[in-house]
């Protein structure tokens, strides 16, 4: 059977190999039993075998950006990840990591956030290279350590709901109660399906399924949870150099493989570039000029902010889906500060009455929106205390904008306003191409 802890590292019995031998003092010395475990595993190429814990601990990152971006990718490369034996240095590594991404960094950080997604992604990936019986025996008893209690209530997932780890609508609910076991779910709803074997039907609805979902968002969100925890008592601590050691180690990864996917084409190129007023969509233009005091918070701070940052800074966001700081793009925020908000300001001031004479506290929402958490100017030391927000799609506008929503003929292809701002953006950049091909071809057959 699997150690529970290879899939869940923050349970209990984790906790006990961190403390047996988790010591931070031979975090960079060569440890030859991790070794031993690596070379029973098909790695292609040394540069990924980790030798080290502090390097066992960035591997698990890169495997991640890897896997996602890379189109060179190999699965080959990190086997040990999934090798069960390595289980205890596993789980010193996701401490060591956790930590250092915790002392050194915010919660809300791009490496918070890599690191979270990358362990969900791990415990996703672990689940499904088991045997059938011992997955499903391994999923039992992790929901019984993360969940102690046979009646489930959805309220005990409130957590998941908040952080939109998981859906209320992804689950089943009799009596506010999350629906998981098959002999619940016969019992509940068997006299009420029709046509169809419940047995099928819990299958389809919920299975194996929903309850590695709960499993992989709990873990991601007690991992969350614990960053926090480890971030708030480092303000009272003085982090061991170790630590801020594989955080910069971590963080030099981060920015080290999103140049590298891009300038390899793997997820397109990741860059500033100069705004064309002519590409903005409808909306946008028109909360430009200024909007009345029905829309204004909303349309400034969630919808203006967030576009014109991302159209300025990163407009190949949704197609790259490469995770970002403002700072990884304005390394001194001098975008930010000379161009990127006189424009958010200005709009502001259009507005009727102006959005920040008439409600200060907006300006610092503005700031929050960016990823700068709730200051009067964004400044490097808060960056991550706040997530970067995306452009709202479309949808959400007309729902909750509508006034701004005056469709013209582009809007119906796409199905957010940056994705229309890079639509005529190549609409311009070819229309002006065949304009200069047309002139050549003219001069040369000497037409006037």
């Amino acid at each position: 059977m699997v150690s529970l802890s290879f899939l869940n590292p923050l349970s209990t019995e984790g906790e006990e190999i961190v403390r047996e031998k988790g010591s931070l003092e031979s975090l960079f010395d060569k440890n030859t039993d991790l070794l031993r475990i690596v070379s029973k595993t098909n790695i292609s190429n040394d540069e990924y075998t980790p030798d080290t814990l502090a390097d066992l601990a960035v591997k698990r990152l890169e495997w991640y950006l890897r896997k996602k971006n890379d189109k060179q990718f190999d699965h080959n490369d990190y086997a040990f990840l999934f090798e069960p034996e390595i289980f205890q240095f596993d789980v010193i590594a996701f401490y060591i990591a956790a930590q250092a991404i915790g002392v050194k960094f915010n919660p809300n950080s791009r490496e918070s956030r890599v690191f979270i997604e990358a362990q969900g992604r791990l415990v996703e990936e672990r689940l499904e290279k088991l045997p059938p019986y011992e997955r499903k025996e391994a999923v039992s008893n992790l929901l019984n350590l993360l969940i102690e209690q046979d009646n489930i209530k959805w309220t005990s997932l409130s957590e998941l709901f908040g952080s939109k780890k998981i859906n209320l609508s992804e689950l089943i609910l009799d009596n506010g109660e999350v629906v998981l076991n098959k002999s619940d779910f016969l019992l509940k709803f068997e006299d009420k399906i029709v046509n169809r074997p419940p047995e099928k039907m819990y299958d389809l609805l919920i299975g194996q399924r929903i309850k590695e979902l709960i499993i992989n968002r709990m873990i991601m969100q007690n991992t969350e949870n614990y960053i926090k925890r480890v971030h708030e008592m480092s303000a009272n601590i003085e982090p061991h150099p170790s630590l801020i050691q594989i955080a910069q180690m971590i963080s030099e990864k981060l920015a080290e493989r999103s140049t590298y996917f891009a300038a390899s084409g793997g997820a397109g190129e990741i860059k500033a570039t100069a705004l064309q007023h002519e590409a903005f969509p409808p909306c946008i233009a028109k909360t430009m000029e200024g909007v009345g005091s029905g829309n204004r918070n909303d349309a400034i701070v969630l919808l203006l902010t967030s576009f014109l940052s991302y159209a300025r800074l990163y407009p190949a966001i949704f197609r790259n889906d490469v995770s970002v700081k403002v700072s990884d793009i304005d390394s001194n925020l001098q975008i930010v500060t000379n161009e990127i908000l006189p424009l958010i300001y200005e709009a502001a001031d259009n507005c009727s009455p102006p959005l920040f004479e008439d409600d200060p506290q907006e300006k610092l929402n503005v700031i929050a929106k960016l990823g700068f958490g709730v200051h009067s100017d964004p400044d490097l030391k808060h960056e991550g205390e706040s997530k970067w927000y995306t452009p709202m799609s479309c949808d959400k506008i007309k729902i909750h904008l509508s006034a701004l929503c005056k469709p013209d003929a582009t809007c119906k292809k796409i199905g957010n306003p940056l994705s229309y701002y890079n639509r005529r953006r190549w609409e311009l950049r070819n229309s002006s191409q065949e304009g200069s091909s047309k002139g050549e071809a003219e001069k040369g057959t000497g037409k006037p």
